[in-house]
């Protein structure tokens, strides 16, 4: 005891020494003696097994030299490396926790959020044509898609490349700003998001609020520069027949069956005469996923109309409905047609057909690392 005593003077005496007066550090000082105290009073309050008290020790005294320590010498641990390397520096302390953090990996909850901040929208944005901007959406990710060259390994939904004006001004993208514009808001919100990742999964949100069949998405497409601009004519011209939708539809790496229930899509939305120059609605219900579109071409009949416009067909009974020349072109050929006519009698399969074919076409030219099975799948808010 009397060799422990005289050795407290002594490492008093040295650490007064090297102490640096200041209110930041005494505050410090205080904040470690309340640590020390409640430190006691919580082993004070332990528990034993026996009711035999426990035995007699020299801690109280070492507890209270380093709590001299502390309180006298704060300064010092934390003005040498020895303070650094026992407690730290706040800006080491922080620089760590934000790197176990980590950088922000967005979730399957987070890619809902995004989902239905895009439904949201498309339900209050209704003074679009028809009510609702859900056509023109899909026909976005479709033609952000649709540019896949698989021999060259060009084009997809991988850039979003749209966003530049070689691009953005090809014809077939006549009016897709309204589409681009409208997902900006969406885009300010989450920011984390790429725009190609976005566009596609605005696609698959509006096919589905549109009560279309659920649509697996997932992510990991990166935006490109306009360096990754594709060429114009990748995208089908409405008034070729079929060898031309086998040459462009081919070139993606879609059979027959594929094309046809491609061209489902048709069943939404309408053409414009200052974008195509084609006028007027596939169907009659422009703004909801049906089988009508195969229905029509082979209940209805249909004939040439007369305009000025370019050829494009009218039904006969309504003459308010009109097919391309490249819609026929699917009644016209044998291997084309027998699909028509499957999905025409039932509507469940070409919605699990369409369902197949929508996720190949929105995966087109992405180096995934992800696999099939890691597609989400999100709660539709029209459900």
């Amino acid at each position: 005891m009397a060799s422990t005593t005289r050795c407290i003077p002594r490492a008093t005496t040295s650490l007064r020494a090297n102490v640096i007066y200041s209110a930041p550090l005494r505050a410090a000082a205080r904040n470690n003696a309340q640590l020390v105290s409640r430190f006691q009073h919580r082993s004070a309050q332990r528990g034993y097994a026996s009711s035999t008290p426990p035995p007699k020790s020299n801690t109280g005294l070492y507890w209270g030299v380093g709590l001299a320590a502390v309180a006298g010498g704060a300064g010092y641990f934390y003005a040498t490396d020895s303070g650094k390397a026992l407690f730290g520096s706040a800006k080491e302390g922080s620089a760590k926790a934000t790197k176990s953090a980590g950088p922000f990996v967005p979730k399957f909850e987070d890619y809902q959020k995004v989902y239905d901040a895009i439904a949201k929208r498309l339900e209050d944005e209704d003074q679009y044509e028809d009510g609702s901007y859900g056509p023109v959406i899909v026909r976005l990710a479709w033609h952000a898609s649709g540019t896949y060259d698989k021999d060259t390994g060009t084009g997809g939904s991988n850039g979003a490349t749209m966003r530049f004006a070689p691009e953005g001004d090809h014809g077939a993208n006549a009016g897709l700003k309204n589409a681009r514009d409208f997902l900006d808001p969406v885009k300010q919100q989450f920011p984390w998001i790429t725009y190609s990742d976005l566009w596609t999964l605005a696609g698959a949100c509006a096919i589905q609020e549109m009560q279309g069949p659920n649509i697996p998405w997932r992510p990991g497409r990166d935006d490109r520069t306009e360096a990754f601009c594709t060429p114009d004519g990748r995208l089908p011209d409405g008034s070729k027949e079929q060898s031309h939708l086998r040459a462009i539809f081919g070139r993606m790496g879609f059979n027959d069956q594929e094309i046809v229930a491609l061209s489902g899509a048709h069943a939404l939305g309408r053409c414009h005469t200052d974008r195509s120059g084609f006028d007027g609605p596939w169907t009659f219900s422009p703004t909801v996923v049906t089988n009508d579109y195969y229905k029509l071409l082979l209940d209805e009949k249909w004939h040439w109309k007369k305009w000025n416009g370019p050829k494009q067909y009218q039904d006969d009974t309504s003459k308010s409905l009109m097919m391309l020349p490249t819609d026929m072109a699917l009644i016209k050929d044998k291997a084309l047609r027998q699909h028509v006519e499957r999905y025409a009698k039932d509507n469940d399969v070409f919605f699990d057909e369409f369902r197949d074919v929508i996720v190949k076409l929105l995966e087109l030219g992405v180096p995934f690392e992800s696999k099939e099975g890691d597609r989400m799948t999100f709660k539709a808010t029209a459900a």
